[in-house]
């Protein structure tokens, strides 16, 4: 339980947008409640997906109604947090979630400097056979390119190889 609390802090704090994946069947568990809690002290912007809309026993209002026993007011209820009604299983409103997403990273002013050296976060780290020692890492600032000399800790090396998330060079 302590590795996914630091899993939930962690994320919190490197990421600029919290998407709150909540069932609208079940409605929000502890572990709901505790990335929550985490997005909130780490002051970033929170959307609840209410996922499994799909569902004959899906009630969003339970979910609304959790949120506000929880200290979030969605944006239905008259508050300012952002609710998207998804099914991760028929594809449902994933659209609107990639849209809300959007939109609050515009209404952030989101900016980089493409030209300066790439500040990153690693993710994770491993070892793969054929590439040696690979990672996944959110760049924060700046761009990272094949050749640039990267530190982490105590440990450097260079990139040698870039892959995006749907596995292109």
């Amino acid at each position: 339980h302590e590795a996914f609390t630091k899993m939930r802090s962690r994320g919190a704090d490197i990421t600029d947008v919290v998407v709150l994946v909540v069932a609208a069947n079940e409605g929000f568990k502890p572990q709901t409640i505790e990335a929550m809690n985490h997005a909130l002290a780490a002051k970033v912007p929170i959307i609840v997906a209410i996922n499994k809309i799909d569902l004959p026993d899906a009630d969003p209002n339970k979910i609304y109604l959790h949120m506000q026993q929880n200290g979030l007011m969605s944006e239905e209820w008259g508050g300012t947090v952002g609710t998207v009604q998804v099914s991760a299983k028929t594809g449902k409103g994933l659209t609107d979630l990639l849209d809300r997403i959007l939109l609050e990273s515009e209404m952030m002013e989101l900016k980089a400097n493409p030209k300066r050296p790439a500040e990153a976060v690693v993710l994770e780290a491993q070892m793969e056979t054929g590439l040696g020692s690979t990672a996944n890492v959110i760049v924060k600032n700046g761009t990272l390119k094949v050749g640039d000399y990267a530190l982490c800790g105590e440990h450097f090396g260079r990139i040698k190889l870039l892959i995006d998330d749907k596995g292109k060079r």
